[in-house]
């Protein structure tokens, strides 16, 4: 099209200011500009939202592009294809007229194509005698040349903006991810917190993930969930730190008492007996009332009896732990039922639900209760736990005393009994109500 060149369309179609701003764009093409039809129709369907184009307009376009001769487009070669209705239709994959009348329209209001119509509206080209096409009448793709550059640097910015979209929706994917599993081991694991809150705080940051995300909508809720992370991550680190802990002053103990096999204190002080009862240790490590019996010489043993931190004698039990009825554990240790469902407790599940409570309260790690109720048996390990409760003001850790016992049960060196019996004996037999 040459520079200055002015057409009005044909027939009932107004002219507009759209129009001839669009012709005169057509005609600022740089001397020498060339380029590839399709790469160019490519960055034209990256660049489509920006373009103001509907994707049935973008298969008009595609199918116009087929009538130019050659593959780069350039002033030298002609910029005017004139395919006929019946022609286009078919390229563009069966389209009906009045369909690809108003999609022409569509490409002609985004400027990427001028109409140049003949006097009676048809499309065709007047060639020399030589064949050369000396002037043709259709659709000119002039201004996909003339804006070639704009067009290119749309479709950049679209595949930017489009990749920085998918990085922040998979970052928001993996931190929801992580959220959720974390807040659920959180639970599991009985930590310390807040959990409900949180839990509430991170449904509704997932609420507000919109239905169509964009980076400016996406981007204020990834750093608020980043940061709730953040928070749990920290609190998760700082339990297992505890754990850590505990575990170091358990091995410590183990090493005191190893370090000193005379003692009749295995992991704390022992406790103090019934008031005007005085203990006599023996060399083996054995404490008697001495009001009851005198001291005996025993001949040492690999399993002879033991002194326990409950005051009772425990002798060396075999591989297996004797479960006790309910009644004498509720009687030895009465404490416990305040932390049984309704303040009660009458059967074994609800004296397993209340060591869970106590087990958490007394600082006792998952692992370390899991281990006690595989070497003990689950009614034991609780048993075992209502009785630590009962003497807890006398054990610094009530873990590492738990992990103690676990092993010494696997070593057939421990026994419930005499525990039990000892601390019926302490509360000098004193019964609550059992529902």
């Amino acid at each position: 099209m040459e520079s200055g060149y002015v057409t009005t369309p044909f027939g009932r179609r107004a002219m507009s200011l759209g129009m001839l701003a669009n012709q005169q764009l057509a005609g600022a093409i740089e001397p020498g500009m060339k380029r590839s039809k399709w790469k160019l129709f490519r960055a034209i369907c990256e660049a489509r939202p920006a373009l103001g184009v509907t994707d049935r307009a973008l298969t008009v376009l595609d199918a116009l592009l087929t009538f130019y001769p050659d593959d780069e487009i350039s002033v030298e070669k002609g910029l005017i294809v004139f395919p006929s209705n019946a022609q286009l239709s078919l390229r563009a994959r069966g389209m009906t007229p009045a369909t690809l009348r108003r999609h022409l329209a569509v490409l002609v209001e985004a400027g990427l194509i001028v109409r140049k119509d003949s006097a009676n509206g048809k499309r065709y080209a007047r060639r020399d005698r030589e064949g050369e096409v000396d002037e043709a009448f259709g659709f000119s793709v002039a201004p996909l040349l003339a804006r070639a550059a704009e067009i290119e640097g749309l479709a950049a910015q679209a595949i930017t903006e489009r990749e920085l979209l998918r990085a922040t929706r998979e970052r928001l994917t993996v931190c929801r991810r992580d959220l959720s599993k974390l807040i659920a081991a959180a639970v599991e694991e009985e930590v310390s917190g807040d959990w409900e809150g949180i839990a509430a705080m991170f449904r509704a940051l997932v609420f507000r993930i919109p239905r169509v995300p964009t980076v400016e909508k996406l981007v204020p809720l990834l750093d608020e969930m980043a940061l709730l992370r953040e928070e749990v991550v920290n609190m998760l680190e700082i339990q297992i730190k505890t754990q850590r802990i505990d575990a170091n002053e358990s091995q410590i103990e183990r090493h005191i008492q190893n370090s000193n096999p005379e003692s009749i204190n295995e992991l704390e002080p022992a406790f103090e007996e019934k008031q005007g009862a005085r203990v006599v240790v023996d060399r083996n490590g054995d404490a008697e009332p001495s009001d009851e019996r005198q001291v005996k010489e025993r001949p040492p043993s690999s399993k002879a009896a033991a002194t326990d931190i409950f005051g009772a004698i425990r002798p060396g039990a075999g591989p297996g732990l004797k479960s006790f009825p309910l009644g004498l554990v509720l009687q030895a240790c009465p404490q416990i039922l305040d932390y049984g469902p309704g303040g009660t407790i009458g059967n074994w599940r609800d004296l397993m639900s209340a060591a869970v409570v106590v087990r958490s309260m007394l600082g006792v790690s998952p692992s370390a209760y899991e281990e006690a109720c595989a070497g003990m048996g689950p009614e034991n390990a609780a048993t075992v736990i209502a009785c630590i409760l009962e003497r807890g003001g006398h054990i610094n850790s009530a873990g590492g005393y738990l992990r103690d016992l676990t092993r010494r049960t696997e070593k057939g060196e421990f026994a419930i009994g005499p525990m039990l019996m000892a601390l019926v004996r302490a509360n000098g037999g004193v019964r609550r109500h059992v529902s």
